[in-house]
């Protein structure tokens, strides 16, 4: 079983024999490489929907890894006991839902050793989650994808992380005077913007666009709350073009 080049960076994220849980599993994919691998040795994969459900069941079965891999239909961390892992994914949700499921599930994340996240969008309200419920990024990958972009985010508790969230976020001085603040590093990544790739050029280019189109949009309202709103995007996105202008400078 081949894995996408997405869940092959999950899953080489996941520490030797770990007890995984995979949130929104779909057809158990990734669980299923992980306990082959010896990544997981043993494995819990979560569908809250019926048809990936069922898919999952199968495919667990289909491997011959039942007495290790548990299917479970629940919403989020419910498929869980509070202890029963150490390491849970979730790929493939927006950011603000992947926050809400972990939000859901405080009391199910006290001995869980790593979060290996992967949003489709809002990246920054993750970040900020982790941030505020003391949970330390401590990895970020970047990958391209049959035309999407796609961000990990690999997470440990402050008592645990090699690093603390000070230094992660800490604003950097840039060329020209410009300032990687702390609020653009929860934006674009700490990590990501430390090394970054052309991916991540193009990523940054493309939201930017995005937001013009915004900004133009907003403008066209005399509501002083909408001029207020054009304004806060027409500062966001002069940042984002100074930090772009400046990061190849300095790290390419």
């Amino acid at each position: 079983m081949k894995l996408s080049n997405r869940l092959q960076q999950i899953h080489d994220q996941i520490p030797e024999g770990s007890r995984l849980a995979d949130i929104g599993s779909d057809h158990a994919l990734l669980p299923v490489a992980a306990v082959r691998s010896g990544k997981a040795a043993s494995a819990v994969a979560g569908e809250v929907n019926p048809g990936p459900y069922e898919a999952a069941r199968k495919q667990v079965s289909d491997a011959g890894l039942k007495e290790r891999i548990t299917v479970r239909r629940g919403d989020g961390l419910d498929v869980i006991s509070a202890g029963e892992v150490d390491v849970i994914t979730i790929a493939g949700m927006g950011g603000a839902l992947i926050a809400s499921i972990l939000d859901r599930g405080l009391s199910k994340l006290d001995e869980v050793k790593l979060l290996i996240l992967q949003p489709n969008v809002g990246e920054d309200i993750l970040r900020r989650w982790l941030l505020n419920h003391h949970w330390v990024v401590v990895a970020e990958q970047l990958l391209e994808e049959d035309g999407k972009v796609y961000e990990i985010i690999t997470a440990m508790p402050q008592n645990l992380s090699p690093i603390a969230n000070e230094e992660v976020y800490r604003a950097r001085p840039l060329e020209g005077g410009v300032e990687l603040t702390s609020d653009l590093l929860l934006r674009m990544g700490p990590y990501l913007t430390d090394r970054p790739t052309d991916v991540f050029f193009a990523k940054w280019e493309s939201e930017i666009v995005k937001l013009q189109s915004v900004q133009q949009s907003i403008s066209k309202s005399d509501q002083e709350s909408s001029r207020d709103k054009a304004a806060e995007v027409e500062r966001l996105i002069v940042n984002l073009k100074e930090v772009l202008s400046c990061l190849p400078k300095v790290k390419r």
